[in-house]
C-alpha cells in the first residue's frame, strides 16, 4: 500500500506540518538549553550588562527560526480559505506588505504585520469553523477536529505574538494565558473528538 500518495493539497498540507513542527522543535531546544544555561552559569548573579549580551546573543540565535514560523504561519493560516493559486499570491503580498513595513519602520513591525494579518485570518477561521462552514479546507472532516484545530494554530500565532510583547507584563499574562487556553482545548478537541460527540449526545 502506497500511503505516501497523496494529492496536491494533501501533500502541501503534509510538508507545511513538517516544516511547523521542524522550526517549533528547534526554537523548543533553544529555549530549553538557554534557559539551563542561564540558571547553571549563574548568570543572575552577574553585571547586568552580561546578562544583556547574553540575552541579545539567544535573540540572534532564536530570530532565524521565529522568522521561519512566522512565514510558515503567514501561508499555513490562509489555505484554510484560499485555495493553493490564491495563497501563493497571497503569501507574496504578505511578503511585500511586510517588506514595505520594515522599510518604512523597522525589522519588527514587519513581522508584526504578517502575525497580525495571520491572526485576524485565524480569527475568521475559527469563527467560520465554529459556525460549521463548509468553505473551510481542511484535510480532516468532522466539526470538532476542525474547531480544534483551528484553536491550535490559533494558539500558535499567539504564542509567536507574545514573544513579541513579553516586555508589556499584562499583555503577556493576558497572551500566556489565552494561548495556553485555546492550546488546550485544541488538542483536547483534536485527540478527544469521538468521546466529545458521544459526551455529548449523552448529555442531550
Amino acid at each position: 500500500m502506497r500511503f505516501w500518495k497523496t494529492d496536491k493539497r494533501g501533500s502541501f498540507d503534509f510538508y507545511l506540518i513538517l516544516a511547523t513542527v521542524a522550526v517549533l522543535f528547534i526554537i523548543s531546544v533553544i529555549c530549553v538549553y538557554g534557559m539551563f544555561y542561564f540558571k547553571f552559569a549563574e548568570l543572575q548573579n552577574m553585571a547586568p550588562p552580561l546578562k544583556v549580551a547574553y540575552m541579545e546573543k539567544m535573540n540572534e540565535v532564536i530570530t532565524p527560526f521565529l522568522i521561519g514560523l512566522i512565514v510558515l504561519l503567514g501561508i499555513c493560516v490562509p489555505k484554510r480559505l484560499l485555495p493553493t493559486v490564491w495563497l501563493l499570491r497571497f503569501a507574496l503580498f504578505l511578503v511585500l506588505a511586510a517588506a514595505a513595513a520594515v522599510l518604512i519602520f523597522n525589522f519588527k513591525v514587519g513581522l508584526v504585520v504578517v502575525l497580525i494579518s495571520s491572526l485576524i485570518l485565524q480569527l475568521a477561521v475559527l469563527g467560520m469553523a465554529l459556525a460549521g462552514s463548509e468553505w473551510l479546507n481542511f484535510s480532516k472532516k468532522g466539526y470538532w477536529v476542525r474547531v480544534g484545530s483551528s484553536l491550535v494554530h490559533l494558539a500558535l500565532i499567539l504564542f509567536v505574538l507574545d514573544l513579541f510583547f513579553y516586555q508589556y507584563h499584562w499583555l503577556h499574562l493576558a497572551l500566556f494565558w489565552v494561548t495556553t487556553g485555546a492550546a488546550v482545548l485544541g488538542m483536547m478537541f483534536c485527540f478527544y473528538a469521538d468521546g466529545l460527540v458521544a459526551f455529548i449526545k449523552r448529555r442531550q
